[in-house]
């Protein structure tokens, strides 16, 4: 049985804004930076052995400074990025709203479908990042490993994992920066 760790990446200035990241290469604002320091702090006594992270740099941020404290190293992995959004990413739900109505409407009636112009779905994510993880287990069959990701796809992985219809991701996204743990076979 392998323990997963799973932590989405500090606050940054859009968390605060309410702006869609997706794969937007965003740093960790002075909140973001905080909180991944306290992760840190509470995390570097539960035995984790490795730690994966997704590539983008709020991500890396978050995962960097969690595996100094545990006196680790990060190993990238760019399929745990967030959902891509293309044309939505760094707007807000209202602008989006406005530039977007048919693509917005679409995804209101089917959220698992429905793709930005120049995105990708939530079955996408989905199966990229569960693709990630079952190759992270393989090589950690028995231990604990940190997983740094994004809401959407660790609520994602998350469904995929407990079993829930993946329709349930968008009300699971975790808040910034604090730790989820589950165990897969």
């Amino acid at each position: 049985m392998t323990r997963l760790w799973l932590v989405r990446h500090g606050q940054t200035d859009w968390n605060l804004e309410g702006r869609f990241q997706g794969q937007a290469d965003l740093p960790l604002n002075a909140a973001g930076r905080a909180q991944a320091q306290a992760l840190a702090d509470q995390l570097a006594d539960r035995g984790i052995e490795a730690i994966y992270s997704s590539d983008l740099q709020r991500a890396r941020e978050t995962a960097m400074m969690i595996a100094r404290q545990c006196g680790l190293e990060v190993w990238l992995e760019p399929r745990l990025r967030e959902v891509k959004l293309g044309g939505w990413e760094g707007r807000l739900v209202a602008e989006i709203q406005t530039l977007y109505p048919r693509e917005w409407a679409e995804r209101e009636l089917d959220p698992l479908h429905p793709i930005a112009p120049g995105g990708e779905s939530l079955a996408d994510v989905s199966d990229r990042v569960w693709a990630s993880v079952a190759e992270i287990i393989q090589r950690h069959p028995h231990g604990s490993v940190l997983v740094v990701s994004h809401g959407l796809a660790l609520a994602a992985l998350r469904c995929r994992a407990l079993g829930l219809p993946i329709l349930e991701a968008h009300r699971l996204i975790p808040e910034n920066a604090h730790p989820e743990s589950i165990e897969l076979p």
